[in-house]
Protein backbone atom coordinates (compact mmCIF):
# COMPACT_ATOMS: atom_id res chain seq x y z
CA UNK A 1 0.00 0.00 0.00
CA UNK A 2 1.39 3.46 -1.41
CA UNK A 3 0.41 5.81 1.94
CA UNK A 4 -0.53 9.54 0.95
CA UNK A 5 -0.29 10.87 4.35
CA UNK A 6 3.35 12.01 5.89
CA UNK A 7 4.34 11.83 9.41
CA UNK A 8 5.82 14.99 11.00
CA UNK A 9 7.41 15.61 14.17
CA UNK A 10 9.60 18.29 15.54
CA UNK A 11 11.37 17.55 18.48
CA UNK A 12 13.51 19.26 21.15
CA UNK A 13 16.04 16.95 23.85
CA UNK A 14 13.33 14.29 24.11
CA UNK A 15 15.65 11.31 22.80
CA UNK A 16 14.37 8.40 24.73
CA UNK A 17 10.41 9.61 23.96
CA UNK A 18 11.20 10.13 20.20
CA UNK A 19 12.63 6.66 19.86
CA UNK A 20 9.81 5.30 21.68
CA UNK A 21 7.54 7.01 19.25
CA UNK A 22 9.35 6.13 15.76
CA UNK A 23 9.35 2.62 16.69
CA UNK A 24 5.64 2.84 17.37
CA UNK A 25 5.03 4.62 13.63
CA UNK A 26 7.33 2.05 12.05
CA UNK A 27 5.51 -0.75 13.55
CA UNK A 28 2.13 0.17 12.19
CA UNK A 29 0.97 -2.54 9.44
CA UNK A 30 1.20 0.48 6.52
CA UNK A 31 4.57 2.36 7.99
CA UNK A 32 3.88 6.19 7.11
CA UNK A 33 7.00 8.05 5.71
CA UNK A 34 8.28 10.12 8.57
CA UNK A 35 10.05 13.52 8.59
CA UNK A 36 11.40 14.81 12.01
CA UNK A 37 12.94 18.21 12.76
CA UNK A 38 15.21 18.30 15.00
CA UNK A 39 15.17 21.55 16.96
CA UNK A 40 18.59 21.90 17.98
CA UNK A 41 18.74 19.34 20.58
CA UNK A 42 22.09 18.73 22.58
CA UNK A 43 20.94 15.23 23.65
CA UNK A 44 21.98 13.14 20.68
CA UNK A 45 18.61 13.06 18.76
CA UNK A 46 19.99 13.82 15.77
CA UNK A 47 22.20 11.33 15.68
CA UNK A 48 19.93 8.34 17.22
CA UNK A 49 17.41 9.29 14.48
CA UNK A 50 20.30 8.62 11.62
CA UNK A 51 21.53 5.72 13.50
CA UNK A 52 18.25 3.91 14.68
CA UNK A 53 15.72 4.94 12.31
CA UNK A 54 17.63 5.74 8.91
CA UNK A 55 13.89 5.37 7.32
CA UNK A 56 13.06 8.51 8.71
CA UNK A 57 13.69 11.87 6.91
CA UNK A 58 16.05 13.86 9.31
CA UNK A 59 15.58 17.53 9.08
CA UNK A 60 17.87 19.52 11.51
CA UNK A 61 16.96 22.76 12.32
CA UNK A 62 19.94 25.41 13.20
CA UNK A 63 18.09 26.85 16.05
CA UNK A 64 15.20 26.27 18.05
CA UNK A 65 12.14 27.35 16.14
CA UNK A 66 9.03 26.44 18.52
CA UNK A 67 6.41 25.13 16.80
CA UNK A 68 7.44 26.26 13.57
CA UNK A 69 9.85 23.73 13.32
CA UNK A 70 6.75 21.32 11.86
CA UNK A 71 6.87 23.70 8.84
CA UNK A 72 9.98 22.68 7.54
CA UNK A 73 8.30 18.99 8.36
CA UNK A 74 5.53 19.40 6.42
CA UNK A 75 7.79 21.15 3.04
CA UNK A 76 10.03 18.06 2.92
CA UNK A 77 6.57 16.18 2.76
CA UNK A 78 5.72 14.99 -0.93
CA UNK A 79 2.24 13.78 0.52
CA UNK A 80 -1.00 15.01 0.10
CA UNK A 81 -1.78 14.93 3.81
CA UNK A 82 0.35 15.55 6.77
CA UNK A 83 0.12 13.97 9.76
CA UNK A 84 1.19 15.81 13.34
CA UNK A 85 2.80 13.56 16.08
CA UNK A 86 4.59 15.10 18.94
CA UNK A 87 7.35 12.95 20.10
CA UNK A 88 5.72 11.46 22.99
CA UNK A 89 2.56 11.08 20.52
CA UNK A 90 2.02 8.41 17.76
CA UNK A 91 -1.05 7.38 15.78
CA UNK A 92 -3.36 4.25 16.21
CA UNK A 93 -3.60 1.40 14.10
CA UNK A 94 -5.67 2.64 10.64
CA UNK A 95 -5.79 5.92 11.83
CA UNK A 96 -4.24 7.41 8.90
CA UNK A 97 -6.35 5.32 6.60
CA UNK A 98 -9.41 6.73 7.46
CA UNK A 99 -8.27 10.22 7.96
CA UNK A 100 -7.32 9.94 3.86
CA UNK A 101 -10.49 8.30 3.17
CA UNK A 102 -12.44 11.42 5.21
CA UNK A 103 -9.96 13.53 3.09
CA UNK A 104 -10.66 12.30 -0.41
CA UNK A 105 -14.30 11.81 0.08
CA UNK A 106 -14.40 15.36 1.72
CA UNK A 107 -12.71 18.17 -0.46
CA UNK A 108 -13.66 21.02 1.70
CA UNK A 109 -11.96 19.59 4.60
CA UNK A 110 -8.60 21.03 5.23
CA UNK A 111 -7.88 19.39 9.04
CA UNK A 112 -9.26 16.10 10.61
CA UNK A 113 -9.13 16.73 14.63
CA UNK A 114 -8.29 13.13 16.20
CA UNK A 115 -9.61 11.40 19.16
CA UNK A 116 -6.36 11.61 21.84
CA UNK A 117 -6.34 8.89 24.47
CA UNK A 118 -3.88 9.89 27.17
CA UNK A 119 -1.12 7.91 29.17
CA UNK A 120 -0.92 4.13 29.62
CA UNK A 121 -4.30 4.61 30.96
CA UNK A 122 -5.60 5.81 27.74
CA UNK A 123 -8.12 8.25 29.24
CA UNK A 124 -10.11 10.60 27.03
CA UNK A 125 -8.28 13.70 26.50
CA UNK A 126 -11.13 16.46 27.62
CA UNK A 127 -10.68 18.48 25.00
CA UNK A 128 -11.98 15.43 22.58
CA UNK A 129 -15.44 16.00 24.63
CA UNK A 130 -15.61 19.50 23.73
CA UNK A 131 -14.85 19.31 20.65
CA UNK A 132 -17.68 16.13 19.83
CA UNK A 133 -19.81 18.98 21.68
CA UNK A 134 -18.89 21.71 18.90
CA UNK A 135 -21.81 23.89 18.76
CA UNK A 136 -20.81 25.38 15.17
CA UNK A 137 -23.00 24.31 12.71
CA UNK A 138 -22.13 20.96 10.31
CA UNK A 139 -22.96 20.60 6.98
CA UNK A 140 -24.82 16.76 6.83
CA UNK A 141 -22.69 14.91 4.92
CA UNK A 142 -19.64 15.36 7.15
CA UNK A 143 -18.18 12.45 8.90
CA UNK A 144 -17.71 14.93 12.51
CA UNK A 145 -18.62 18.09 13.88
CA UNK A 146 -17.40 20.99 12.53
CA UNK A 147 -14.36 22.86 15.34
CA UNK A 148 -12.12 26.16 15.29
CA UNK A 149 -9.49 23.95 16.94
CA UNK A 150 -7.71 20.75 17.19
CA UNK A 151 -4.38 19.38 19.82
CA UNK A 152 -1.13 19.35 17.94
CA UNK A 153 0.00 16.21 18.37
CA UNK A 154 -3.24 14.69 16.98
CA UNK A 155 -4.35 16.15 13.51
CA UNK A 156 -3.88 15.64 9.79
CA UNK A 157 -4.13 18.62 7.68
CA UNK A 158 -4.70 18.39 3.92
CA UNK A 159 -0.75 19.96 2.79
CA UNK A 160 -1.95 22.37 0.49
CA UNK A 161 -4.20 24.05 2.43
CA UNK A 162 -1.39 24.04 5.51
CA UNK A 163 0.71 25.84 3.30
CA UNK A 164 -1.36 28.26 1.93
CA UNK A 165 -2.07 29.88 5.49
CA UNK A 166 1.72 29.90 6.30
CA UNK A 167 1.76 26.80 8.65
CA UNK A 168 2.30 27.61 12.17
CA UNK A 169 3.40 30.79 13.17
CA UNK A 170 6.69 31.68 14.11
CA UNK A 171 6.11 34.82 16.24
CA UNK A 172 3.80 32.41 18.80
CA UNK A 173 6.74 29.54 18.97
CA UNK A 174 4.74 27.61 21.39
CA UNK A 175 1.78 27.65 22.99
CA UNK A 176 -2.05 28.15 21.73
CA UNK A 177 -0.43 28.14 17.50
CA UNK A 178 -3.25 25.38 16.72
CA UNK A 179 -5.59 28.30 17.20
CA UNK A 180 -4.19 30.81 14.83
CA UNK A 181 -3.48 27.98 12.71
CA UNK A 182 -7.24 26.78 12.95
CA UNK A 183 -8.51 30.60 12.56
CA UNK A 184 -6.81 30.87 9.58
CA UNK A 185 -7.79 27.81 7.77
CA UNK A 186 -11.58 29.00 8.61
CA UNK A 187 -10.88 32.39 7.25
CA UNK A 188 -10.14 30.70 4.03
CA UNK A 189 -13.00 28.68 3.70
CA UNK A 190 -11.71 25.44 4.73
CA UNK A 191 -13.41 22.95 7.26
CA UNK A 192 -12.05 21.20 10.66
CA UNK A 193 -13.70 18.35 11.36
CA UNK A 194 -13.59 16.12 14.54
CA UNK A 195 -13.58 12.46 13.58
CA UNK A 196 -13.42 10.04 16.42
CA UNK A 197 -12.52 6.93 14.46
CA UNK A 198 -8.96 8.77 13.63
CA UNK A 199 -7.35 7.93 16.89
CA UNK A 200 -3.97 8.95 18.61
CA UNK A 201 -1.88 7.79 21.51
CA UNK A 202 -0.07 10.80 23.70
CA UNK A 203 1.74 9.70 26.79
CA UNK A 204 2.98 12.92 27.72
CA UNK A 205 6.32 13.96 28.92
CA UNK A 206 7.80 14.48 31.63
CA UNK A 207 10.42 17.05 30.47
CA UNK A 208 8.43 20.09 29.71
CA UNK A 209 8.23 23.31 31.10
CA UNK A 210 6.59 24.00 34.59
CA UNK A 211 2.94 24.31 34.36
CA UNK A 212 3.37 27.99 35.23
CA UNK A 213 5.65 28.97 32.34
CA UNK A 214 3.31 26.81 29.87
CA UNK A 215 0.04 28.84 30.95
CA UNK A 216 2.10 32.31 30.78
CA UNK A 217 3.23 31.16 27.44
CA UNK A 218 -0.48 30.46 26.06
CA UNK A 219 -1.98 33.53 28.02
CA UNK A 220 1.03 35.66 25.92
CA UNK A 221 0.00 33.74 22.80
CA UNK A 222 -3.96 34.48 23.37
CA UNK A 223 -3.05 38.32 23.78
CA UNK A 224 -0.90 38.04 20.16
CA UNK A 225 -3.75 36.19 18.19
CA UNK A 226 -6.22 38.87 19.84
CA UNK A 227 -4.28 41.66 18.11
CA UNK A 228 -3.11 39.84 14.80
CA UNK A 229 -6.97 38.70 13.87
CA UNK A 230 -9.83 40.00 16.02
CA UNK A 231 -11.65 43.33 16.00
CA UNK A 232 -9.55 45.88 17.88
CA UNK A 233 -12.49 46.32 20.50
CA UNK A 234 -12.31 42.70 20.82
CA UNK A 235 -8.65 42.24 20.97
CA UNK A 236 -8.80 45.74 23.84
CA UNK A 237 -10.85 43.64 25.87
CA UNK A 238 -8.85 40.50 25.78
CA UNK A 239 -5.78 42.78 27.07
CA UNK A 240 -8.02 44.56 29.50
CA UNK A 241 -8.72 41.40 31.00
CA UNK A 242 -5.44 40.26 31.90
CA UNK A 243 -4.45 43.71 32.59
CA UNK A 244 -7.26 43.41 35.58
CA UNK A 245 -5.34 39.81 36.30
CA UNK A 246 -2.07 41.43 36.42
CA UNK A 247 -2.54 43.03 40.38
CA UNK A 248 -2.79 38.65 41.72
CA UNK A 249 -1.62 36.61 38.75
CA UNK A 250 2.39 36.38 38.13
CA UNK A 251 1.79 34.68 35.03
CA UNK A 252 -0.27 37.12 33.47
CA UNK A 253 1.98 39.87 34.60
CA UNK A 254 4.79 37.84 32.66
CA UNK A 255 2.21 37.06 29.78
CA UNK A 256 1.69 40.90 29.40
CA UNK A 257 5.00 42.05 29.55
CA UNK A 258 6.58 39.34 26.68
CA UNK A 259 3.23 39.96 24.56
CA UNK A 260 4.05 44.34 24.52
CA UNK A 261 7.37 42.36 23.29
CA UNK A 262 5.79 41.07 20.48
CA UNK A 263 3.13 43.32 19.52
CA UNK A 264 5.21 44.81 16.80
CA UNK A 265 6.07 41.87 14.86
CA UNK A 266 2.16 40.79 15.82
CA UNK A 267 0.70 44.10 14.39
CA UNK A 268 2.94 43.60 11.32
CA UNK A 269 1.28 40.04 10.50
CA UNK A 270 -2.54 41.60 10.82
CA UNK A 271 -5.44 40.10 9.26
CA UNK A 272 -8.71 40.43 10.50
CA UNK A 273 -10.80 37.36 10.63
CA UNK A 274 -13.78 37.51 8.26
CA UNK A 275 -17.26 38.23 10.36
CA UNK A 276 -18.37 34.41 9.73
CA UNK A 277 -15.13 33.35 11.36
CA UNK A 278 -15.83 35.73 14.25
CA UNK A 279 -19.01 34.93 14.83
CA UNK A 280 -18.16 31.12 15.28
CA UNK A 281 -15.46 32.45 17.63
CA UNK A 282 -18.23 34.10 19.53
CA UNK A 283 -20.37 31.26 19.59
CA UNK A 284 -17.11 28.84 21.05
CA UNK A 285 -15.78 32.12 23.55
CA UNK A 286 -19.81 32.16 24.69
CA UNK A 287 -19.70 35.88 24.06
CA UNK A 288 -22.46 35.79 21.24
Amino acid sequence: MTRDTTVVIATRDRCAELDRTLRRLSALRHPPPVVVVDNASTDGTARLVAEQHPQVDLVRAPENLGAAGRNLGVDRASTSYVAFSDDDSWWAEGALDRAEEVFAAHPEVGLVAARTLVGPEERLDPVNVAMARSPLPTPAGLPGPRVLGFTACAAVVRRRAFLAVGGFSATLFFGAEEKLLAYDLAATGWDLVYEARVQAHHHPSTVRAAPEVRRALEERNNLLIAWMRYAPGAALHRTFAVLRACPTDGASRRALRAAVRQLPTALAQRRQLPARVIREVDVLEGTS
